[in-house]
């Protein structure tokens, strides 16, 4: 099954919003109005994103306190939706990783909830992972008995190579033995990922007492940890990284549209200026191809694919540069390419991503600067 998304708020125009967005993002989304209906699906099914309308009430900080003592939905993303003259730091100390105000905005509600998906998909892996190489059997309804090769294994997942996809639809069942071990281990488990190579993310679901033991016994003697059901830490958008600026949603026409181009490490690519821009005042360091000396910039112009760099001496001659942006705790690196410069003005660069991770952190970085005038990134 793909990702999967809880989203508690009684104001229905809200609620359809947000729906229809995590729906888009490719999420099953299951929506209440009820505080107390909340609070019964944390209980009985797992959500790897929380949408709460937070209302600064007994309700809220009953399920915020709820949430974190969750065996299911501890470690799930959380986003708090609060009124746009709330000060965010209490939530982001109950535990919230990402903030949006009312009254939404469908295009900052994207942005934020694109880079919570990223991150939802980091945490899917909530227990410590070891390398393995074994063969499994696999059963599912409809089809017959095939095998697998398991890649990695925790005590609350494995990654899996398969000749054929697997359905995200139904239970599959695994029988399988570790290297060293002659116990064989039966489980079954469901599907939370797959790509197009064949890999599949598998997530435990009844584990028999003997097997289960039989695999933490194994992933101790290979120097892993395992977790009693407790989720890695996120990440959280602290809200000390953040001071006020002023940040909005118009579109400037510095930046040329990006040409397409075909690397699927280039954000976008034939997206042709669809993605929105958000106009702000950045400091940032700008370095040149294999250049240690950093040239300081201002970036006017921000989207998923590219930006605009204000600077009264563009860098000439040069196809490839890196631009660092800094923030009170953490610093944001992403390279780029020159695609225009304008003398006396700054120059516009489009966005390479080494790999998805370089891009969920610039999502982050739109996710900060699209939440509202209070919560931008300081300037250098």
């Amino acid at each position: 099954m793909d990702l999967r998304a809880l989203v508690v708020c009684p104001d229905q125009d809200s609620a359809g919003l947000l729906t229809l967005i995590l729906s888009e993002l490719g999420m099953t989304v299951e929506h209440t109005p009820s505080i107390s209906r909340g609070l019964e699906l944390l209980e009985t099914d797992h959500y790897d994103g929380i949408v709460l309308d937070y209302r600064a009430d007994e309700g809220s900080e009953e399920f915020l306190s709820s949430l974190r003592r969750s065996v299911k939905n501890h470690a799930s993303v959380l986003i708090a939706v609060v009124d746009s003259e709330f000060n965010a730091r209490p939530v982001f100390g109950l535990g919230a990783n990402f903030v949006l105000y009312r009254p939404l905005s469908s295009e900052r509600a994207r942005i934020s909830l694109r880079a919570a998906r990223g991150l939802m998909r980091r945490e899917r892996r909530r227990t410590p992972r070891t390398p393995v190489n074994s063969t499994a059997s696999v059963a599912y309804p409809g089809a017959p008995e095939s095998s697998a090769t398991l890649s990695d294994l925790s005590d609350g997942g494995t990654l899996l190579q398969t000749a054929s996809r697997v359905p995200s639809n139904c239970k599959v069942y695994f029988e399988f033995a570790l290297p060293g071990q002659q116990q064989l281990i039966r489980l079954s488990g469901e599907v939370a990922w797959q790509d197009s190579s064949g890999r599949t993310g598998i997530r435990f679901l009844d584990v028999p007492q003997a097997s289960r033991r039989a695999i933490q016994a194994w992933l101790q003697r290979n120097s892993v940890r395992p977790a009693a059901g407790v989720a890695g830490s996120i990440d959280k958008v602290s809200a000390t990284q953040l001071s006020a600026a002023e940040s909005g949603l118009e579109r400037p026409s510095a930046l040329p549209a990006p040409a397409p181009k075909d690397s699927a490490l280039v954000a976008n690519a034939g997206n042709r200026r669809g993605e929105t821009r958000l106009t702000c005042k950045l400091g940032a360091e700008i370095y040149g191809a294999n250049r240690s000396v950093p040239n300081f910039c201002t970036l006017s112009d921000i989207s998923e694919g590219g930006c605009y760099v204000e600077m009264p001496s563009p860098l000439s001659g040069e196809s490839n540069v890196e631009i660092l942006v800094r923030t009170a705790r953490t610093k944001l690196k992403v390279r780029g390419q020159v695609i225009a410069t304008h003398p006396g003005f700054g120059m516009g660069v489009r966005f390479i991503f080494r790999d998805s991770a370089a891009r969920e952190e610039l999502l982050r970085l739109l996710a900060v600067l699209s939440a509202g005038p209070t919560l931008d990134l300081k300037s250098r």
